[in-house]
């Protein structure tokens, strides 16, 4: 497919403000509630520093499995530091995904929160500079989702800093990904099965290589590839489901490579915007009607992130 799968938008936009900012929410409204994702151009993120993180990454993963395996802690359920190849499976799906990852929660900032919910962060000895940029990057990715969630939350007509209290120190998770190269025939096609994101919403930088895919309404997979720049962003569960399926939570999957690609790796870097554990998840009142009466049972963020987390085989 082409670029164009998924509309773009330019986050420059919405900070220019008048006219242009509310072109930008009104662009931003439809393609949520029509595919779920959207490709942002003038995100704000560095693109040195995403330079930088992706080649910290490789460095990381290039590392003996016994090293890794240092920073594999299982009571911290892969919420913090290395999860290791065939840990994580989908939602309703018993083969595990074909890949190890790396995750880096929230630097919690001018509050003291539950180490349940706020575990520390793991730093890697190895390789310095992934520690330092992880964290610069965590900060940039979370300030492009907080311009964001204001674009949605002015289209919803909840009041543009709606989601500010939300996600200030929210349980948010930066995620390095490696899908390692192919060595015998798979059993399956798929890298990552088919799934839904749990979150508010993904940020996602252009992966190493292809394989991104949408499951749109007629019922077809599609080619994601983000123009040279752009962030891939889409609408996570919690979202959805805060917005009574006014927002969509789009199915998406990490195909294999073609045969002559086996040899080659993948590296992919999403930034989950989760806010934090006490934000109620309840139907807003401005999405629910007669005709669309609440569909989902009263629930907190907490709450919610634990059941999945069972569910994906991180938690017991």
């Amino acid at each position: 497919m082409s670029l164009d799968t998924i509309p773009i938008v330019d986050l420059s936009d919405f900070t220019a403000g008048g006219e242009r900012k509310q072109r930008f929410v009104e662009q931003l409204g439809r393609a949520f509630e029509e595919t779920g994702f959207v490709s942002v151009r003038n995100h704000g993120v560095p693109q040195q520093l995403i330079d930088d993180y992706y080649e910290a990454v490789k460095k990381f993963f290039a590392l003996p499995l016994e090293v890794k395996k240092k920073y594999e802690i299982p009571e911290l359920a892969g919420q913090r530091g290395y999860t290791s190849f065939g840990r994580e499976t989908a939602k309703g799906y018993t083969a595990p995904d074909l890949k190890e990852f790396w995750q880096m929660g929230q630097i919690v900032e001018g509050e003291v929160l539950s180490k349940e919910d706020y575990p520390d962060n793991l730093m890697v000895e190895e390789v310095p500079e992934f520690n330092e940029l992880g964290v610069k990057l965590f900060k940039s990715f979370e300030a492009c989702a907080r311009e964001l969630l204001r674009a949605i939350a002015i289209h919803l007509q909840i009041g543009e800093f709606y989601f500010d209290k939300h996600i200030h120190n929210g349980n948010s998770i930066l995620r390095a990904i490696h899908y390692p190269p192919i060595t015998q025939e798979p059993k399956s096609a798929i890298r990552a099965e088919q799934h839904e994101d749990i979150n508010l919403i993904t940020l996602l930088v252009g992966a190493s290589a292809e394989g991104l895919q949408l499951l749109n309404k007629q019922n077809e997979w599609l080619d994601i590839t983000a123009p040279e720049g752009c962030l891939v962003v889409n609408v996570g569960d919690m979202l959805q489901r805060l917005t009574n399926n006014r927002l969509r939570s789009t199915t998406h999957r990490v195909v294999n490579p073609p045969r002559e690609k086996w040899h080659t790796s993948r590296f992919s870097i999403p930034f989950f915007t989760h806010p934090r554990s006490e934000m109620r998840l309840d139907c807003l009142p401005e999405c629910v009607s007669e005709t669309n009466p609440a569909r989902y049972a009263p629930i907190t963020a907490g709450e919610y992130l634990n059941e999945r987390l069972v569910e994906i085989g991180l938690k017991k």
